[in-house]
């Protein structure tokens, strides 16, 4: 049980302090979460509360974006009206929008009420979350399209955008609902999805998140990708496959709201228990971010990235997988080494050392996190290493291993003996340690 309790111990420290560096980076920033009405109630809104409060804790500005597609066909049944859809949006006729002004007042009642408990023995305990609203947007109708008319259904015109900023600097969580009035005073139903996208384009949020009936986009064979450019995800949503019914209705305004200045927009599922903590809080996430340009960013080192070096590779110097360097060394040759960020984050690096009177070069200190060992970084970084040692007009590329040997063999490098390494290395070769040597020609 000791054994347990102190590996339980371990992890937590080891998780908060990972947390760290994105609760620094988050805090002051805005997020505008979307959601459908299959989360406003019942135990997914008892958990997004429990979240939501967490992240106003971490000093996280919230704007929330709820939608009730399942309230207004209940409150439709109940008065015996048909919905009616077109291109997957509600053709909103005068009995629709009574229903939907009904089913918005009771979803977002019942939303305010899960955001305001502080009960004890609860993550909210003590707690206590103010929640506003307003009038902050602007509507005007969709019209008449493909001979269908629209007519209460409408489309963002504009968001006013000083107003939700007044209440996030009074640290209040906006809750908004997709409804919105036209200079004329007339009401429209609009789409969660757009009100959300529109809304984190006009605060430049940091983040659109959007909680959907999927863990996020999929590959060809099934598996979670957790990040694609804007780029990426528009061709996957041309070709349709694989989408679900969130998926394909939230795609298009992820992207364009990337496109149009948001950091990042992400897909989690609902029904994950603590979705929001584990995207925002660990290197891996949970769900798929969308992002203008790719995540991963090759670069060299500069002396301000010591610090963070020595963090990425400190766990693999106690375990024997890298020979130990100390800060004042890492400072000294910090410009050969280049790095591989996630999301600004450091997930990798490698360093190169050459020999120009033999013309070889000596590749070290290939290291990558655990959660990014199968994203192919470590490819990448062996190819720019490469292209550094070319670039320098060296033949040949040697690397010292104990644990990895299959790796390099499976590119292209072949076993040596330290015998055939260039002689200042050689005088230094550690007997004791019994490294095998592998090297590839350039």
């Amino acid at each position: 049980m000791h054994n347990v309790e102190k590996e339980s111990t371990e992890q937590f420290v080891a998780w908060v302090r990972g947390a760290a560096p994105y609760v620094h980076a988050f805090r002051g920033k805005t997020f505008v979460i979307g959601f459908g009405g299959e989360v406003a109630s019942g135990e997914r809104a008892e958990r997004l509360a429990y979240d939501c409060n967490l992240l106003v804790a971490l000093g996280i500005r919230l704007v929330l974006v709820h939608g009730a597609r399942p309230q207004i066909e209940a409150e439709m049944a109940l008065r015996r009206l048909e919905p009616i859809y077109h291109h997957g949006l509600r053709v909103t006729d005068a009995s629709a929008l009574e229903c939907v002004k009904a089913a918005m007042a009771v979803t977002r009642l019942e939303l305010e009420a899960r955001l305001s408990q502080g009960l004890p023995n609860t993550p909210m305990a003590g707690s206590y979350m103010r929640v506003t609203g307003g009038n902050f947007i602007t509507a005007r109708p969709v019209g008449v399209v493909d001979g269908v008319d629209y007519q209460y259904t409408g489309a963002v015109r504009k968001i006013i955008a000083e107003e939700i900023h007044a209440d996030l600097e009074q640290n209040n969580v906006v809750l908004v609902s997709p409804l919105g009035v036209s200079p004329a005073g007339e009401i429209f139903n609009l789409s969660m999805e757009e009100v959300a996208e529109s809304i984190a384009v006009a605060l430049k949020a940091e983040k659109l998140i959007y909680l959907c009936d999927a863990p996020g986009l999929l590959d060809d064979e099934g598996e979670l990708l957790d990040s694609v450019t804007a780029d990426e995800a528009e061709r996957m949503f041309e070709a349709g496959k694989g989408l679900t019914e969130d998926l394909h209705l939230f795609l298009p305004y992820a992207i364009r709201a990337v496109r149009r200045g948001v950091s990042r927009a992400h897909l989690i599922d609902y029904d994950k228990d603590g979705g929001l903590l584990l995207e925002f809080f660990t290197h891996a996430g949970v769900g798929t971010i969308i992002s203008r340009d790719p995540l991963f960013r090759l670069r060299e080192a500069t002396f301000e990235d010591v610090g963070a070096l020595v963090a990425l590779i400190s766990p693999m110097e106690l375990d024997g997988s890298l020979v130990r360097r100390g800060r004042e060394l890492l400072e000294q040759e910090i410009d050969r080494f280049t790095l591989v960020e996630h999301d600004g984050v450091l997930v990798g690096c490698a360093a190169l050392y050459p020999f120009s009177d033999e013309r070889a070069a000596e590749l070290a200190c290939l290291a990558v996190t655990p959660e990014y060992r199968r994203s192919g970084l470590g490819d990448q970084l062996l190819r720019r290493i490469e292209q550094r040692a070319r670039m320098q007009r060296l033949e040949r590329l040697f690397v010292l291993t104990t644990r990895t040997a299959h790796w390099f063999r499976e590119r292209g490098f072949v076993e040596i003996g330290p015998e055939a390494l260039p002689r200042e290395k050689r005088e230094l070769y550690n007997y004791q340690r019994r490294s095998k040597v592998f090297a590839k020609s350039l």
